[in-house]
């Protein structure tokens, strides 16, 4: 039996579409602050999170998934969130989920999570574990 790649010892690539290329470059470059790379229009605009390649991908029809596509790990996730909606950041509320004044819930485990969307309606969050 062959021995099965080893993926896990390689850089994961994430995506997300867009159909507005001008939107996402505002949205994820001035107003995430990820660092634009690249613009391969009309295939992609890709960014640098934090040494993730974050490929934003026009596509003809956007169908946003019900469920976060995209998320970071933040060490202060009410500063975070403060800064975010300084930015112009709006975050989601979810019926039946006890979240505070910033839209921060916190999971039964501890974990603190708060969703926004970027301008195409994919779901985006941070979070403190």
């Amino acid at each position: 039996m062959a021995k099965p790649f080893a993926l896990g010892q390689h850089h994961i690539v994430a995506f997300v579409g867009t159909q507005d290329p001008a939107q996402a470059k505002n949205f994820y470059r001035d107003t995430l602050g990820l660092r634009l790379v690249s613009e391969e229009l009309p295939f992609a605009l890709v960014f640098d999170a934090h040494g993730t390649m974050l490929r934003v991908t026009m596509v003809p029809k956007l169908t946003p998934a019900g469920y976060t596509v995209l998320g970071w790990q933040v060490p202060d996730i009410a500063a975070a969130a403060k800064a975010l909606q300084s930015a112009g950041v709006q975050f989601e509320r979810y019926p039946g989920m006890q979240q505070d004044e910033l839209g921060i819930w916190t999971a039964p485990g501890g974990a603190r999570v708060a969703w926004f969307k970027d301008p195409g309606g994919n779901i985006l969050s941070i979070s403190q574990h």
